[in-house]
């Protein structure tokens, strides 16, 4: 079988805490017959995943490197620091950088946060993954400093986060290889962009302007018949044209109130 044979299909890479079920869900409606396959990578794996073509586009966290791909910003994540429960800050419904300045902030490997000063106190070693800094936090070894979805990926009983309102936000896109923008990669952005299924984005724009010029024709027909003559009977006197219909001798009635009366005989 020939590639020009092969079924279709699309295979969407995605970092941690990114969610896209909603966008897998809107895919499936509109393209039943390709088949959407998700893989998950390690945020700083992403852009390799990409340019090794083991997916066809990706949602990734920014900053990443943009040589040779393309990325569309999608949305920013309240950053949060994770806390014991009976932390002191647990007390409070959002905290400041500053305010960690006593504390030990992991700081782990796969960490995408851009921070011009990073907050706290290091510890000795970098965890190697966030999970490993959660387990850390838990342990009371440190604070974490992370996007929220990803406090909510790891979440525990024993832990809880607070927004720092002055933290860098954590941006996420959706990134392809430069030269592979397909008429499927193009589907995906639409979706992601929220375009609905009647967009008029990659259709001839012959077809789009011939649809909408019948739409037109159709709202703009004139009505016909008793329908047509209600309406006018209303716009050019109401109960005057009603006053007239009840009088057949009257010479508003027309030809046919004249047609309703039997002359009468002499005697």
């Amino acid at each position: 079988m020939t590639s020009s044979e092969e079924t279709p299909s699309f295979r969407l890479a995605y970092v941690p805490g990114v969610t896209p079920g909603k966008w897998v869900r809107i895919w499936n409606e509109r393209l039943p017959d390709v088949p959407l396959t998700l893989v998950g990578v390690p945020a700083a794996e992403a852009s390799d995943a990409l340019r090794g073509r083991d997916a066809d586009a990706g949602l990734v966290r920014l900053p990443i490197d943009r040589t040779d791909l393309s990325a569309i910003p999608l949305y920013a994540e309240t950053t949060v620091v994770v806390i014991p429960k009976d932390h002191i800050m647990a007390a409070v419904d959002e905290v400041r950088a500053a305010e960690l300045a006593d504390d030990i902030v992991l700081h782990p490997l796969d960490d995408t946060l851009e921070w011009e000063h990073r907050p706290g106190r290091p510890a000795i070693e970098r965890p190697a993954t966030t999970a490993d800094a959660v387990e850390l936090v838990a342990a009371g070894v440190g604070l974490l400093v992370v996007p929220q979805s990803l406090a909510r990926l790891h979440h525990r009983k024993d832990l809880t986060y607070r927004p720092v309102v002055d933290a860098p936000e954590s941006r996420v896109a959706l990134s392809w290889l430069e030269d592979e923008t397909t008429d499927l990669v193009e589907e995906f952005i639409g979706i992601v962009r929220g375009r609905t299924v009647n967009s008029t984005r990659g259709r001839p724009r012959s077809q789009a302007q011939g649809k909408s010029a019948d739409s037109d024709g159709a709202r703009r027909k004139p009505a016909t018949g008793r329908t047509a003559g209600r309406s006018t009977g209303k716009a050019t006197g109401g109960s005057g044209a009603k006053s007239a219909g009840r009088n057949p001798r009257g010479g508003s009635g027309g030809p046919k109130a004249a047609k309703r009366g039997k002359p009468r005989r002499r005697s």
